[in-house]
């Protein structure tokens, strides 16, 4: 007999009430459970190996998020109309919950686990990523998969002022602030997102909120646990620990440890000198050794190297290449390096360096984005590429893996805040190369694109730079040590890593992972304000190499002149099966592209060259163009008749040169006075009423010619002398 299903419903705010169910869909898997807030439903399902794999020597945790077209009542527009690979979208829902779900796992924890979390049912109002998270937890909440707490994730958006709890899409339109924010019941796990330069302070608010409601949800997970009768997690193998070989490692290596890491050398020559050691230790091992040993051996040399460095700059205060603790290192940057990019920026901090380009399109080269419940198009991309000689390795070159589309999407949101809004009718394009790679390449991609950007003429009002923090802490004695400008080795060896983007007047882009417990808002102020300092010594240097945009694009870049036009007129440029918009791109080497936007209409022109831009933008003009009695015009003959001349004067639009209007002199016929395609000067004398036709005159621009003088009369008024025919 089939079990029944359970469940529990709380509310997120304002009578919006979100369920969890478990025990009816998928339930074979460890751990199962559907979240649903109005129409749209969530499928979560957790399932771990029971043992890890032989050798096994890391924490095996993959977590997809999908979305089925079917939940929003649509079919894939791919060829082969299915779901394929995650898109860029589902692959950054996926990080957000995997980042917040990995350090709930015990460290000695090393059985594969996986996590697939799917949108079944998608509603138009609710934002599903808000909800993935929750659903995820669930699943292990409901498991017998060991997990040391249960957490959440919530999406903060401030909306005219107002903190709001998982916003619904109309309201995120109007939101100043979107961060997404997973805690356990008393920590903070993980912080990602964007703002319109909001204040430190205002981040930290968004914070305390975001923990409110989320200790509600968990709540709401522990009562569902406790309703479905998990009352315990399974037994696991852990793995082999040798005290005795852990102690003959901190002899052998942790003097030499010491020299190393305080001789402020670089980063591959750091490098090498810490292989040397770990390899003249496997060597004393012995020859006869055993490969687990060997493998012991240099996972304790790791773990004595990770805490003998992190000792140092607890006590020490000072790091491994000598820097003070809010240091950041040097910087060298400059812009208009590449010659054929329409903008391209070089910056370097320390061993980190970014090429940056960035290239202007047309309205036709915009991105759709596409998810189940939506389809947008985007004008602002940015890509961020990673490549393994950027690390002096090699490794082989395939599409971009997840790091390398979360660093990417970091980076376009903090750039995002400074660009122009839809008037501005260029598509941008971002690309970060990144040529070197010791700590938060992301942050330079931030201040590379920010340059390159102004190289290009983009219009953006201010600078934008970013920098990457980092935390140690030791509980034993309550020290901690905040990190300006981490190396990746501090990455590797910290407690948080925490990058900041924005300008001088507030944060633009958050990204936050933390690893360890209690860290207090009082200690995220700190990291805040430190953070703060640093922006702004980037920033410094990035105004000294340019202090605003180009005032034009490039010579090479395609220009562009943007118009609006009546509603009415939008048929008349386009012309009958697009003949005339398809003429004018023809004949001027331009690219239009004509938009609807309430009642006008949006047309924008787009010119390798500036002659092509004009004649295009004047053709335009002259079709929406309303003549205007009295006015002058460059008029083209069309065709000869007896009585006179037919001229386009405007674009499509013809009217009659009468014989008549043509000169003062009397003409008896147009032979041999105007010929077809002939240009002249016309001036627009009146409209007829009745039928709308256009009358133009050429005379009325010219001199009108003297009337001849009569000969004046003799004195005495004697009569003039007959004519005669002589």
């Amino acid at each position: 007999m089939l079990s029944q299903p359970i469940s529990v419903t709380f509310d997120i705010g304002n009578n919006r009430m979100v369920t969890i169910e478990t025990g009816k869909l998928a339930r074979q898997a460890h751990g199962s459970v559907t979240v649903r807030q109005g129409n749209c439903i969530i499928l979560a399902t957790a399932v771990a190996n029971k043992e890890p794999k032989e050798g096994q020597s890391f924490f095996p945790l993959s977590v997809d998020y999908n979305e089925k077209f079917a939940s929003a009542g649509r079919i894939p527009g791919s060829f082969f109309k299915r779901e394929g690979k995650l898109s860029d979208y589902e692959v950054l829902v996926s990080r957000l919950i995997d980042r917040a779900l990995r350090p709930l796992f015990p460290e000695d924890y090393l059985c594969d686990v996986q996590i697939l979390v799917t949108l079944i049912s998608s509603d138009p109002e609710i934002m599903p990523d808000s909800l993935a998270c929750l659903a995820a937890s669930a699943a292990l909440a409901v498991s017998d998969i060991p997990i040391k707490e249960v957490i959440s994730e919530v999406r903060v958006g401030r909306i005219d002022g107002e903190y709001v709890i998982n916003p619904t899409r109309p309201q995120m339109a109007k939101a100043d602030m979107d961060f997404m924010i997973g805690a356990t019941a008393k920590n903070l796990m993980m912080v990602e997102g964007e703002s319109k330069e909001c204040s430190e302070e205002d981040l930290v608010k968004a914070l305390e909120v975001a923990h409110d409601a989320i200790r509600i949800q968990i709540k709401a997970q522990e009562e569902l646990r406790d309703k479905a009768g998990v009352t315990g997690k399974r037994e696991y193998t852990k793995p082999v620990e040798n005290e005795e070989l852990r102690a003959k490692v901190a002899a052998f290596a942790t003097e030499r440890l010491n020299q190393i890491a305080r001789g402020k050398s670089a980063k591959h020559d750091r490098s090498d000198a810490f292989d040397v050691i770990k390899k003249e230790l496997i060597e004393s091992l012995g020859e006869e050794v055993e490969d687990a040993i060997v493998k012991l051996a240099k996972k304790y040399y790791e773990d004595l190297q990770w805490e003998l460095v992190r000792n140092m700059i607890l006590d020490d205060r000072t790091r491994l290449d000598g820097r003070a603790l809010d240091e950041v290192r040097p910087l060298a940057m400059e812009i208009d390096i590449l010659p054929t990019p329409h903008g391209s920026a070089l910056f370097t901090r320390g061993e980190t360096q970014s090429l940056t380009t960035v290239t202007l399109g047309t309205p036709l080269d915009e991105l759709l984005v596409e998810s189940a419940a939506t389809s947008e198009y985007s004008k602002f991309i940015l890509h961020y590429n990673f490549p393994p000689f950027s690390t002096g390795e090699i490794k082989p070159m395939r599409g971009p893996g997840r790091r390398e589309v979360g660093h990417g999407n970091l980076a376009l949101r903090s750039l995002r805040q400074m660009m122009p809004g839809n008037e501005y009718a260029y598509t941008v394009r971002v690309v970060s190369d990144v040529l070197e790679s010791n700590g938060s390449s992301s942050m330079a991609t931030v201040c590379a694109g920010s340059l390159a950007l102004m190289d290009a003429g983009v219009p953006i009002p201010k600078h934008i730079s970013g920098v990457a923090m980092g935390l140690i802490t030791r509980a034993s004695d309550n020290k901690y040590a905040i990190l300006t400008d981490i190396l990746g080795d501090e990455d590797h060896l910290g407690d948080m890593d925490f990058k900041v983007t924005g300008t001088k007047e507030g944060i633009c882009g958050v990204q936050m992972d933390i690893k360890i417990d209690g860290l207090s808002m009082e200690t995220m102020r700190e990291a805040l304000a430190q953070a703060k300092s640093g922006r702004l010594h980037i920033l410094d240097a990035m105004y000294a190499c340019v202090d605003k945009a180009r005032e034009e694009v490039k010579p090479h870049a395609p220009r562009m002149e943007k118009l609006f036009i009546d509603k009415e007129f939008i048929g008349a440029v386009i012309g009958p099966g697009g003949k005339i918009i398809q003429e004018i791109q023809r004949e001027t080497g331009t690219t239009i592209n004509i938009e609807e936007v309430g009642n006008q209409g949006e047309v924008s022109i787009f010119s390798p060259a500036k002659e092509g831009l004009e004649k295009a933008l004047a053709w335009v003009k002259g079709i929406v163009a309303v003549p205007e009695v009295g006015s002058t015009y460059e008029a083209t003959v069309k065709g000869i008749k007896e009585f006179g001349a037919f001229v386009e004067f405007l674009p499509g639009k013809q009217g009659l040169l009468h014989i008549s209007e043509i000169s003062w002199k009397r003409l008896e016929s147009m032979d041999g006075v105007l010929n077809e395609g002939d240009k002249v000067k016309v001036k627009l004398i009146g409209v007829d009423n009745k039928t709308g036709k256009f009358k133009l005159s050429r005379k009325a621009l010219m001199p009108k010619p003297e009337a001849p003088k009569r000969p004046e009369a003799p004195a005495g008024n004697t009569p003039p002398p007959p004519a005669t025919n002589e």
